[in-house]
């Protein structure tokens, strides 16, 4: 499978760049023309079509903030990754790495202006973009359960600009437009081309990443055009880690077996990482025109796992706890005693009089019973035999991304504007899980699995009509859409999941780490839903403009919702004018966070836990308090200025308030008692035993968000050249207002801790911002940028163990480029130059899982990274 992958992966690269090669063969010197006055174009361009419907306007005339950020702006940084590069640029989005995190290695979630990640809408050419299958089960407090379209799937190159609307606009665009709209605008260029290889690695010797792109414009018949990108790219893992106290302490005992480090805090593996994005248009004549967008992408992700002790690890060598009065006070206090080794009788009949009192020591593998009773006896069976000095579980997936677009658009005789498209897209994520087992097989369980596959699919249709009316100033637009989403879970394969003869031993089911998920477990949920818009912009004066927008939305799973909103601008002078904005919103619950099942291992005060997810219709769920999802509200406000003076200075400066009621989340983990356990084997629950946790989705909080965003920028010749300065400046404030209560076995109880809510209130940097110089002089050019992080708050691997002030940061970028033709450029960078790493940990580094560095910082824990491009363009 592998091999055809990297098959279609060098056929489709070789028809981009033959393409690109005979192109510019047969047409070099008016491509060169075309590209050169196309490059000129872009560098101007600050036109926004996302945030309005009527003509699109500059980003100084809208009534709300929108940053345009050009495609050039996205090349000249040293990150690879689309999220990265968008907080680079963008004030108040932020992303934190995820090192050991489940499904978040491989889908990232980003926040904007403090919110979920999934609080932002994505569009591609102002089309809603499809979500991902990864739901984010452990997100980093904010973002837990989230489940957000992945990003990551465009390339860079692929892109003309990127529109940012930093203001909620459910109104205009439907569910999840909160904390703002992203609309990636692809590049529509019918000549020229470029071609970029890229290499780069940590000033550690680790990570290294190669990346080649190219994109490709070409002539559709006498009146349209081709734009087609790709982007190819391979990273190695990294690792910033120390080695736990606890393997420290079983290779200090003599147990050679054990890794070192036996945890790796650091990126993950991206084994192969492939994106093709195609654009078309067609003008069709009299006004019309047809067009279409097309993507397929596939990524193999591999990150790591906690370590799991060959002493203590629960339901894979933990046999218990010998009563012993180990501190001598005349007291046998809860857990005080010897550790005991599990062990399984592999007789069948229990026949095998296997020893379950065997103690661990410091090293079982030198107890002389542990060899005689259990190592040589094969009656008898632990999975030190297996994995001597512990284990520490690989997880990643493959995901497959692809989504069409097609529509057409003009202007009617009776000169409204119409647009008619449909669209479909898809995204899957495969599982597997490595170097583990499934216990309750024994030694026949195998050390690789597929714990199962989740499939996330969308289908759309729109219809918009729009017309401006000359004599009132009034542009009225109108319209529909109806969509489809489905989510469908499908069963991994039978030993992920299986209940093996070692089960009633005490031994845990399933693939650990990631249990697989059931076939009895496993289907395809759907929902319909329809919606219809009405959204006006009237032109009072010449200085004067007024917005105001509503939409009606029915969804079949739980009934419907309208939302307004509505926006203000005013010229004040030349050089100033105010805006506002005032809006309520919605967030419609997803089919996947409505049914998926989920075990996570997750650490707790006691050590590592099993943690099922369970939907909010589980018995399960229910008997803790779980009740049926409804839409996240929200409403939001925004105020400020745009300053535009004639030295060519451009300031913005926004206030921004948001509240989001009913905020859909999974809730912290809820402890199953013995007798919890019990009651559900004896309904048939057969994998009860395997987790110590529940956790299910609910809406379990509320919020309220404020913060400032102030963007500013600056040309000016200097050097014998130009610079041009820019500022992204962001104050967030984040308090979590209502914390919902369940009534539980008569009791009412919250099911949010007080760690979780620090987590969410305190874990992004309040105050984010970065200076950017930009200076051209002829053939050179030279980059520097600032950026300053505030202290955060972690919740230390999610265990009770807070780190309270993980202190502010500041970070340099750099990189100088030199032009050796018209063609050829190549360009020299590093991204944190001066390799600034977060302060080190000193409470919870050994003593718990070996890290090195807060993991959640927002300056990440990889240090410098340098790299170097050669770019060609034709």
């Amino acid at each position: 499978m592998k091999n055809s992958r990297s098959y279609l992966a060098q056929t489709i690269g070789a028809i981009l760049c033959g393409g690109a090669a005979s192109l510019a063969l047969s047409n070099v010197a008016i491509a060169q023309d075309d590209a050169a006055a196309q490059q000129q174009d872009k560098s101007l361009e600050k036109i926004a079509v996302v945030g309005t419907r009527a003509a699109p306007r500059s980003i100084g005339d809208s009534p709300v903030p929108v940053d345009i950020i050009g495609g050039d702006e996205f090349e000249n940084q040293g990150s690879t990754d689309m999220i990265s590069m968008l907080q680079t640029v963008v004030p108040s989005l932020n992303v934190n790495e995820q090192p050991i995190n489940d499904a978040s290695t491989l889908v990232r979630p980003a926040n904007l202006r403090g919110l979920a990640s999934d609080h932002t809408l994505i569009l591609v050419n102002g089309k809603r973009r499809h979500r991902s299958a990864v739901i984010t089960f452990l997100g980093g407090g904010l973002s837990d359960g989230a489940q957000g379209p992945d990003i990551s799937v465009i390339p860079a190159v692929a892109l003309k600009q990127v529109e940012v609307l930093r203001d909620g606009a459910a109104a205009q665009y439907g569910s999840d437009a909160i904390a703002g709209v992203v609309n990636f605008v692809l590049d529509d260029s019918d000549t020229g081309g470029t071609f970029e290889a890229r290499y780069g690695s940590y000033y550690e010797g680790d990570g290294d990443t190669w990346q080649f792109s190219g994109n490709v414009g070409l002539p559709l018949t006498k009146s349209g055009f081709a734009n087609l990108s790709m982007e190819y790219k391979e990273a190695e893992p990294t690792s910033r880690s120390v080695q736990r106290d606890d393997a420290a302490g079983l290779v200090a005992g003599g147990n050679v077996f054990v890794a070192d480090p036996a945890q790796v805090w650091g990126n993950p593996e991206f084994k192969y990482d492939f994106k093709f994005f195609g654009n078309f248009g067609l003008d069709l004549g009299d006004d019309k025109e047809a067009y279409m967008f097309v993507n397929w992408a596939e990524r193999e992700v591999e990150g790591g796992f906690y370590y799991r002790n060959p002493h203590t690890r629960g339901g894979v060598y933990n046999g218990g706890i010998e009563a012993a009065d180990i501190d001598g006070d005349g007291n046998i206090d809860e857990d005080e005693g010897y550790q005991l080794l599990l062990v399984g009788d592999l007789t069948g009949d229990m026949s095998g009089n296997c020893p379950t009192d065997i103690r661990t020591g410091d090293n079982v593998l030198l107890n002389p019973r542990y060899q005689a009773e259990v190592a040589n006896n094969p009656d008898c069976w632990s999975f030190n035999e297996m994995f001597p000095g512990g284990f520490t579980p690989k997880f990643g997936g493959t995901i497959v991304d692809h989504s069409i677009v097609m529509g057409t658009r003009g202007e009617l005789d009776n000169e409204w504007n119409y647009d008619v498209s449909m669209s479909m897209g898809s995204n899957t994520v495969d599982y597997f899980i490595r170097n583990t087992i499934n216990p309750s097989l024994g030694p026949d369980s195998p050390n690789e699995f597929k714990p199962g596959k989740y499939i996330q699919e969308e289908k759309s249709f729109n219809l918009d009509f729009s017309k401006f009316f000359e004599a009132s100033n009034v542009n009225v637009a109108a319209g529909m859409e109806v969509r489809y989403e489905s989510f469908e879970a499908i069963a991994g394969d039978a030993k992920s999941y299986e209940v093996g003869p070692l089960a009633s031993q005490g031994f845990g089911i399933g693939s650990n780490g990631f249990p697989g998920l059931s076939a009895k477990f496993q289907g395809k949920d759907s929902r319909n839903s329809k919606a219809f818009y009405l959204d006006t912009e009237w032109a009072a004066t010449d200085d004067l403009l007024f917005g105001a927008a509503i939409r009606y939305e029915d969804f079949s799973d739980f009934g419907n919702t309208t939302k307004g909103k509505f926006s203000a601008r005013y010229q004040v002078s030349d050089t100033l004018a105010l805006r506002g904005a005032y809006a309520t919103g919605f967030k419609a619950p997803t089919i996947g966070q409505s049914t998926v099942r989920n075990v996570t291992t997750a650490f707790s005060p006691s050590g590592l836990i099993d943690r099922a997810t369970l939907p909010p219709t589980d018995p399960i769920s229910i008997q803790k308090g779980a009740t049926p999802l409804q839409p996240e509200e929200s409403t939001s406000m925004s105020f400020g200025f745009v300053a535009e003076f004639e030295n060519g200075l451009f300031v913005t400066v926004d206030y921004f308030d948001i509240d989001v009621d009913d905020r859909i989340s999974t809730t912290s983990g809820i402890s199953l008692t013995q007798a919890d356990i019990d009651a559900l084997l004896a309904q048939g629950v057969t994998d009860a035993s395997s987790f110590s946790e529940v956790s299910f989705f609910t809406n379990d909080f509320s919020t309220n968000t404020k913060g400032v965003d102030v963007v500013a920028n600056y040309s000016m010749d200097m050097l014998g050249g130009e610079t041009m300065f820019q500022l992204a400046y962001n104050w967030t404030k984040t308090e979590v207002t209502d914390v919902k209560m369940f009534e539980v076995n008569g009791d009412m109880v919250s099911n949010i801790s007080a760690d979780r809510i620090h987590m969410i209130e305190d874990n992004l940097p309040p105050v984010r911002y970065s200076i950017t110089a930009n200076h051209t002089n002829g053939d050179w050019r030279v980059l520097a940028r600032m950026s300053y992080f505030g202290s955060i708050f972690e919740d230390h691997l999610d265990s009770g163990l807070p780190i309270p002030q993980v202190g502010s940061e500041v970070t340099v970028d750099a990189e100088v480029a030199y032009n050796f033709s018209d063609n050829m450029s190549v360009v020299v960078g590093a991204k944190n130059l001066l390799d600034n790493t977060p302060d080190e940990n000193t409470l919870w580094d050994t003593e718990v899982a070996g890290a090195k560095y807060p993991v959640t910082s927002p300056i990440g824990i990889n240090g410098g990274f340098y790299y170097v491009r050669g770019i060609y363009t034709f």
